[in-house]
């Protein structure tokens, strides 16, 4: 039987991606879309957009929803998810370590599977993972990252997860710094102050996604860059994710996990 699937924030830039990617894939069976504009749109042909995510499930009993929402409403979504019993996949950043904990704890307590990722491309997630193996011998780094301007969280959820996972090799790549006074506040960037990691966030028309992290020492300088040309790079990434969650109950935090 094919993962019945619904799609929450089904009429934006990426719902719109996984609306497609999950009519052409074999293993999953799109039940329901859901959106706040446009009700009754139809998307595929009996699915047509909803706007109460209650009824919607009750309706059609989708086995996992994957969002791609709002910053400003994904945190009560996923507990709608919850504690409606439906798994989820959690493509939508901006969600705080207070609140991923309180996810965590609920998925937990209800045995319903939860997979947020802050990318489901997985050349991110692998430039993540590079990052993470050259912290081990560099004293120094920042992070930038590039996006489109009408992303509404700063810095993005890949630059937060890249420098927790630099953060576990080590906790001050300002070593050897001087004292800095910034002319204008906010040159520097954000300070990951786990780390000492500056971030630094663009947002500029003409961009999907990007990062780079530069690394120096000494002499040298190494610069791992990661591009995302269109949205077509993080389907795989997430219908890698639905098939995990849809066989599983647990909380997972990263791509990564499963790779």
């Amino acid at each position: 039987m094919p993962i019945k699937i619904a799609v929450s924030g089904a009429l934006g830039k990426m719902g719109k991606q996984v609306v497609n990617a999950v009519i052409a894939d074999n293993e999953c069976k799109l039940v329901c879309a859901i959106d706040k504009f446009n009700l009754g749109f139809n998307v595929f042909e009996d699915v047509s957009i909803e706007g109460d995510i209650k009824k919607a499930f009750e309706i059609h009993n989708p086995d996992v929803v994957i969002d791609f929402t709002q910053p400003d409403v994904i945190y009560d979504n996923i507990k709608t998810y919850l504690e409606l019993g439906v798994k989820s996949v959690i493509g939508t950043t901006g969600l705080s370590s207070e609140q991923l904990f309180n996810i965590e704890k609920l998925s937990s307590e209800k045995k319903v599977g939860c997979f947020i990722a802050p990318n489901f491309s997985t050349g991110a997630v692998l430039m993540m993972k590079f990052a993470q193996q050259a912290s081990k011998y560099f004293n120094n780094a920042e992070i930038i990252e590039f996006h489109h301007n009408q992303k509404k969280d700063a810095p993005s959820g890949t630059a937060i997860k890249t420098a927790e996972l630099m953060s576990t090799e080590n906790t001050n790549f300002k070593q050897g710094n001087t004292k800095e006074k910034e002319l204008i506040p906010g040159s520097r960037g954000g300070n990951f102050e786990k780390a000492q990691i500056n971030i630094h966030s663009v947002r500029m028309p003409g961009y999907v996604a990007s990062q780079e992290v530069i690394f120096g020492s000494m002499g040298q300088t190494l610069k791992i860059r990661h591009d995302s040309i269109n949205r077509e790079c993080y389907m795989d990434g997430v219908l890698m994710a639905v098939k995990y969650i849809a066989k599983n109950n647990n909380f997972i935090y990263g791509l990564e996990n499963i790779l």
